[in-house]
């Protein structure tokens, strides 16, 4: 009895795969004849059937993707599966019937997948996804094995941008900032260690966190030594303009505290005595960025200096 039964689910994959398939062919065809007439070329003879872009994919044609990713195990198929859902989900009508079919847990499943590829596409995919209010009530869930793949994955990769894109989507209001406390050490960690990029995602996150009160505490507990680094008149711009608000949203915080903040609490390396204890060399760096040409490096610093 087995083999017929193992016979029946692998028909039922292929038919799947191949309504799957013919879902992106089409996708594929309209983006090439959309780019043909683009470019004013003859392009090919017409088929009397308009471009299929994601947009106009409907909820039948989304539910065969989202069975699709259920029922194969083929990582490339999943890719590309998960690449289709992540543009679809570029428009919010999508994002809705795609939660409605109950694709957020299908797509948040494959965060742990084995394939590093397959992660990331998922990651990508919830990241378009989490623009919605309603979506993110679902996908907080996976917050917690979201921070790990940013712990767990090598550094600068593609997978743990792509995780930490998402942290910053779901961190953009306090509601689930209290799921990213464990790993604020790495996210400051990476800001030490990381490239350009990564570090200008880490501070994504870390100033959508620090604008939260409630994870003052958190974060000035962290030990950073190397973050006066990110102070200089010579540091890339966008860098520079995040680790200033990151800066002006803690003393903010802790001038509200109102005497509340124990200085025993915190070590000598630690973010407080970096940035918020009457700092001389942080002083100086802020002193020495008033010279700075940019606008709104300078705003940025007298916003700190007057609080």
């Amino acid at each position: 009895m087995g083999e017929p039964r193992g016979a029946a689910a692998r028909a039922a994959v292929m038919v799947l795969a191949a309504g799957a398939c013919y879902c992106l062919w089409r996708l594929a065809a309209g983006g090439r004849r959309a780019r043909a007439q683009g470019r004013g070329g003859p392009g090919p003879p017409s088929d009397n059937s308009p471009p299929v872009s994601t947009h106009t994919m409907d909820a039948d044609a989304l539910q065969k993707l989202i069975h699709l990713l259920q029922a194969t195990d083929d990582p490339l198929i999943q890719e590309q599966a998960l690449i289709t859902l992540s543009n679809s989900a570029a428009f919010s009508v999508n994002q809705d019937i795609i939660r409605n079919l109950d694709g957020l847990s299908v797509i948040g499943g494959m965060l742990s997948d084995s394939v590093p590829e397959v992660k990331e596409k998922a990651l990508n995919a919830l990241n378009n996804l989490s623009m919605n209010i309603k979506n993110q009530e679902e996908i907080q869930v996976y917050i917690t094995q979201v921070c790990r793949n940013v712990e767990s994955a090598p550094l600068n990769s593609d997978l743990q941008l792509a995780a930490l894109r998402l942290l910053t989507n779901m961190s953009v209001t306090g509601d689930y900032h209290h799921k990213m406390i464990n790993s604020i050490p790495c996210f400051l960690h990476l800001l030490s260690e990381g490239t350009e990029r990564t570090q200008i995602h880490v501070l994504k996150v870390l100033v959508n966190l620090s604008a939260n009160p409630a994870m003052t505490k958190h974060l000035l507990r962290a030990q950073v030594p190397s973050l006066l680094l990110l102070f200089d008149s010579c540091i890339n711009r966008d860098i520079l303009l995040r680790a200033l608000a990151f800066a002006a949203n803690l003393k903010k915080n802790v001038n509200n505290e109102d005497g509340t903040i124990i200085q025993d609490q915190y070590s000598e390396d630690s973010v407080f005595f970096t940035l918020c204890r009457d700092s001389v060399p942080f002083a100086q760096k802020l002193a020495s960025l008033l010279h700075h040409p940019d606008t709104e490096v300078k705003e940025q610093v007298v916003r700190i200096l007057t609080q």
